[in-house]
């Protein structure tokens, strides 16, 4: 089966690590950025796979655009949820703990896959084997026992919550909803320190993200296939 992904930050980190394994199996991404003034990493792969490839840009925040994009394409298997930002990485007086910042924080990492998954629903109901895939992150797991970068992990708390409530919303339509944590990853977010590659990372969550079904509807995996604590 040829495959057609919708990926959210698919210009740079996790994301263009996604895009591109995507692209190396043959299959399609339409690939959403918000920062197009930065794409030049998906303007050289659109060089390449110019059949496969249709960059957007598309702030997650703004559902009014992601249906504009949704109303121009016909039909979409796979949607990767991975647009995300950190904010403030310190305690409760990390100055970066300001509204605006929390304000962006929840709105881009919780109500854009929320935003996200609305838009193309309609779309997604026409693959054969539909998926929903969310790329979460192990800090927002309540098993937890970290005092820091609270509205990261808030964020992903509410966001693998989310999933939870996608997974039975669209039970009856059968379409696997479930969120991964991709690993400690090479990125900006991640750090030079960090024990995978982006490019490891996004092999691994492709491959789990294929075989998605509906006993795994409603779960969240580590990037090793390994079942994690919400």
């Amino acid at each position: 089966m040829s495959y057609k992904f919708l990926i959210t930050g698919a210009n740079k980190g996790i994301g263009y690590a996604l895009t591109c394994e995507v692209l190396d199996k043959g299959y399609d991404v339409i690939a959403l950025c918000r920062d197009t003034s930065n794409t030049i990493n998906l303007d050289k792969l659109n060089a390449a796979y110019k059949d496969n490839l249709k960059i957007f840009k598309a702030d997650v925040m703004n559902e009014d655009r992601l249906r504009e994009i949704s109303d121009s394409i016909n039909k979409i298997d796979v949607i990767i949820c991975n647009a995300g930002i950190m904010g403030a990485k310190g305690g409760m007086f990390d100055q970066q703990n300001t509204p605006n910042t929390i304000l962006n924080i929840l709105m881009t990492n919780v109500a854009g896959p929320f935003f996200t998954i609305r838009s193309f629903l309609e779309k997604l109901k026409t693959s054969k084997k539909p998926k929903i895939a969310i790329i979460s992150s192990h800090m927002g797991s309540q098993q937890h026992g970290s005092s820091d970068a609270y509205f990261y992990r808030a964020s992903k708390a509410a966001v693998n919550n989310l999933m939870v409530t996608f997974s039975r919303e669209l039970h009856n339509y059968e379409i696997p909803v479930a969120s991964f944590h991709p690993g400690w990853v090479r990125t900006d977010m991640g750090g030079s320190y960090a024990s995978l590659s982006p490019e490891e990372s996004a092999k691994a969550l492709i491959k789990l993200i294929l075989e998605l079904n509906m006993k795994d509807s409603g779960n969240f995996f580590n990037y090793d296939g390994n079942n994690l604590h919400l």
